[in-house]
């Protein structure tokens, strides 16, 4: 979201928007020399649907193509390190051609944050700062920078913000209200409405500038125009224009609420169910992440009335 307000206010400076070719002197001087001839051909657009071809994280990550109906599995490669967020986000391999697959990758959304410092002049927080969370009225707020004896010079782009609840649904909010807050439009309309939808720079998967779209109805119960973004440890946020609803699924555990990595104070959390686990899936019953979070979409939907 925080691009698409970019690229409308500084339009003269990126003036190909999504389809700007990023790795230049321009926009990301810090990548040059590419390590790779092929990220010469990255997009904005890319970057932002995950499709790039930047490796996926994890021990296990997977990479999907259009026309395979089951992801491809990948080998664990290197990924982020928080010492060196920028060095280590730009030369993560690519297992793919740019364009050519969608692999889940933090290294791409960051390096399109890269590309905000960069035409902005402005730090990411900061920017969000002042086009969201201020005409909001927020709370304090603030990317988890404090890592130990460490401080992060630069948020990371692909998450690690800490906000209140009641800030997450306000932003959902004004996402489900066209992009208005009161009487200003703080978001695009036309940048939201591609996040709802497929994306020309993503045909392989639902997922369209960082967000989980309904628009090929995979979500049976949902309405078409919901789209989400879900995060590490089953945090989750939905909008549902069609409906006026906004739902924000808290998640994680005790450790990602940890006041030293924002020194933002908080309350002391309760740690009663910090061993809870989910139960075991079987050939009955759903039970992965993914499928938890569609269920309370589809829920909640259901449940709601509208006059």
């Amino acid at each position: 979201i925080a691009c698409g307000i970019m690229l409308e206010e500084f339009r003269d400076k990126i003036p190909d928007g999504l389809d700007t070719k990023v790795f230049t002197p321009a926009y990301l001087p810090q990548a040059l020399p590419l390590d790779d001839p092929r990220k010469a051909d990255i997009t904005l657009g890319q970057l932002l649907c995950m499709t790039a071809g930047y490796w996926g994280e994890g021990q296990s990550p997977t990479g999907y193509t259009r026309g395979r109906p089951l992801p491809q599995p990948l080998k664990p490669v290197k990924g982020q390190d928080i010492r060196n967020l920028d060095e280590s986000s730009l030369r993560v391999p690519l297992w793919c051609d740019p364009g050519a697959g969608y692999s889940y990758s933090s290294p791409s959304p960051h390096i399109a944050s890269i590309v905000l410092r960069n035409v902005t002049g402005m730090e990411l927080k900061d920017f969000i700062h002042q086009r969201l969370a201020e005409p909001q009225g927020w709370g304090p707020w603030d990317y988890c920078l404090h890592r130990g004896d460490f401080v992060m010079p630069h948020a990371n782009g692909a998450g690690s913000t800490a906000l209140h609840a009641t800030d997450v649904t306000r932003f959902g909010y004004c996402l489900a209200r066209d992009g208005k807050w009161r009487d200003r439009q703080l978001v695009p309309l036309e940048y939201l409405r591609k996040c709802q939808t497929w994306s020309p720079y993503n045909p392989h998967t639902p997922f369209s500038l960082q967000w989980e779209h309904n628009a090929d109805g995979h979500v049976a119960g949902a309405p078409r125009d919901a789209f989400w973004k879900s995060g590490a440890g089953g945090f989750c946020l939905y909008v549902v224009p069609s409906l006026d609803l906004v739902i924000y699924k808290l998640g994680g555990k005790t450790g990602q609420y940890d006041p030293t990595l924002t020194r933002i104070p908080q309350p002391e959390p309760d740690t009663s169910r910090d061993d809870w686990q989910p139960f075991p899936g079987s050939a009955f019953q759903e039970s992965s992440g993914a499928a938890s979070l569609n269920r309370i979409l589809e829920t909640v939907c259901a449940a709601v009335r509208v006059e």
